[in-house]
């Protein structure tokens, strides 16, 4: 039965559900008499809903507290047990895929370094599919218990209702390429189980607004620094986060040749595959044969010699004038969407590291406009080198929030919610 509003009696309750999880999720461990002030749902609901997922073994206890005056109060937990989920980062060195338990605890890990064919689409739907099935073998985990597979890739991708997720990565030679289908065609695990594709810039947003760097933010801007630039962009407006191609803003007219085809792209300069190529035009000699975090660190080492010595002055030059590129880049976000937080991360952005930061902060200052400059801080994002797969996991466990906590072969019939919205119920602020 539908009430005015159209929802059922059956959203009403997926929706209770969805709350409990999330508050327990975030906030837990809580008992029940928190969980109703935290919820909005009445003491009534809260005992009917938790007795549900505790039933559906979703919910456990985790001891209890003292309450004023009368019996002690029983905490409740999410079940980390009570499912898992696959995140996979299909980066630009390597494909790393990890499981984890519902509470994002990292059960296993596999990795595919990524060779001179590093982007060819069999290849990486071969690495994809050995990886998943590799991490599900080594935690011994029954394939029918995950909620589902998340993969960050880069490029636009785009969901179509015929053939899922298709990706168009220009810079990597993919046009139109239906990942999804490809993945699900030939898939090892049951039917039920889904695959969830997300740019990696965004995937990397999510994460750490969720448990890094954006926790409590309402306007952030989380970016990818790695062989190319990227970024995600959260405001009050697209809370969830939107990719943005800012590695394709043009920052110089008739500059050099970025991979995507145009001149003077941001990626062309802050890039650390363009970064490595300047090195070597100025007579810089990375180590032959290594792939480019290899090359970077060399880089690095040649520029900041660690026993003293004397400085690389190409390497040197090389990496202050990539600090201004990236820094000017950085204003054009700061005057467009005034942010609160500037996140950097991303393999070359987490290598580079915090000795970075100071010449990126002050060029990035040097080119916003001063008001908004003055209220924005630019970091390292938190989550280390494993952020885009925490996010591409969470793609999945938005969809599991969004059902109440039930798979999709045990949900009521019906149209799927919209996981989507899910992704803007972040952590409290």
């Amino acid at each position: 039965m539908a009430g005015r509003n159209g929802r059922t009696v059956r959203d009403l309750r997926r929706a209770n559900r969805t709350a409990v999880l999330q508050r327990l999720y975030f906030d837990g461990p809580l008992s029940r008499f928190e969980l109703g002030p935290a919820t909005g749902l009445s003491s009534g609901s809260v005992s009917n809903v938790v007795a549900d997922l505790v039933a559906d073994g979703l919910v456990e206890e985790a001891g209890s507290v003292d309450s004023d005056g009368g019996r002690p109060r029983t905490l409740l937990r999410v079940a980390s047990g009570s499912g898992h989920m696959i995140g996979v980062d299909v980066g630009e060195t390597r494909v790393r895929i990890e499981l984890f338990d519902l509470t994002l605890t990292e059960l296993a890990r596999a990795e595919r370094p990524l060779g001179q064919r590093r982007y060819d689409v069999d290849v990486i739907v071969g690495h994809i599919r050995d990886g998943v099935a590799e991490v599900i073998e080594a935690a011994g985990i029954d394939p029918g218990r995950l909620l589902g597979v998340g993969i960050g890739v880069p490029g636009i991708v785009e969901h179509t209702p015929d053939r899922g997720a298709v990706v168009h990565g220009q810079t990597i030679g993919w046009d139109a390429v239906p990942l999804e289908e490809l993945l699900r065609t030939g898939s090892r695990l049951p039917a039920p189980v889904r695959w969830f594709i997300d740019n990696g810039a965004r995937t990397l947003g999510q994460a750490e607004m969720w448990f890094g760097g954006g926790r409590g933010a309402r306007n952030a801007v989380v970016v990818l620094f790695g062989s190319g630039v990227g970024a995600c962009l959260v405001t009050p407006e697209v809370e969830h986060g939107r990719a943005v191609e800012w590695g394709h803003l043009t920052v110089r007219v008739r500059g050099r040749r970025c991979r995507c085809g145009a001149l003077g792209c941001l990626e062309a300069y802050a890039g650390a595959e363009s970064l490595l190529e300047r090195w070597r035009e100025e007579g810089g000699r990375p180590p032959a044969d290594t792939d480019e975090e290899t090359a970077l660190t060399a880089m690095l080492a040649a520029a900041y010699p660690a026993d003293g010595g004397t400085a690389d002055p190409a390497a040197l030059a090389v990496l202050e004038e990539t600090a201004e590129y990236l820094g000017a880049g950085l204003s054009d976000l700061i005057n467009l969407f005034q942010p609160e937080r500037i996140l950097i991360g991303g393999w070359a952005g987490l290598q580079l590291g915090a000795g970075f930061l100071p010449a990126v902060r002050r060029h990035a200052a040097a080119y916003a406009l001063r008001h908004p400059a003055e209220q924005v801080t630019i970091d390292l994002g938190r989550l280390g080198p494993d952020a885009v797969t925490v996010g591409a996991a969470i793609l999945p466990l938005a969809d599991f929030f969004a059902r109440g906590g039930r798979r999709p072969e045990t949900a009521p019939e019906g149209p799927a919610p919209a996981w989507r919205a899910v992704l803007e119920e972040r952590a409290p602020r």
